[in-house]
């Protein structure tokens, strides 16, 4: 299973925010869409990432405004990226490591969608599943092979 069957499943959309949009902004915009993080564009290329982790170490936490901060100032510059014809195993193991719950996915440098620690999971589970049926339909002699 791949990166790009994860996109096709769930769609390609890219909610994005600007560097100089207020954290604020930025925070209301991630409830309205019920999302957890959002790549931070500029000329739709990938600047950085916030998440609500970052809103809670960087404002909260250091008792900055979300109003007069600029989403510049708390994004994580370092994005890491995957590509979409890489494993989901390639992507548990990225986000594991460098601790991460979202990958922006790119195709020959251009942002194709994004993925998220739930996708890959979700993914894993659907894939197990159908490995689980196959074998009990083997097992149980109907196995249309």
């Amino acid at each position: 299973m791949t990166v790009k069957d994860i996109l096709n499943r769930k769609g390609s959309t890219v909610y994005s925010v600007h560097p100089h949009e207020t954290v604020y902004d930025t925070i209301k915009k991630m409830a309205d869409l019920n999302i957890g993080a959002l790549l931070v564009l500029d000329d739709g290329k990938v600047q950085g990432i916030i998440s609500e982790r970052d809103y809670r170490n960087k404002v909260i936490l250091k008792g900055r405004t979300s109003a007069s901060t600029p989403v510049k100032d708390i994004m994580v510059k370092q994005v890491f990226c995957v590509n979409s014809s890489d494993s989901i195993n390639l992507c548990m193991q990225l986000m594991t490591e460098k601790k991460i719950r979202h990958l922006p996915v790119l195709n020959n440098g251009d942002l194709a969608g994004i993925i998220s620690i739930g996708d890959v999971v979700k993914s894993v589970i659907e894939d197990q599943k159908i490995e689980i049926n196959s074998l009990r339909n083997y097992i149980a002699g109907s196995y249309p092979g």
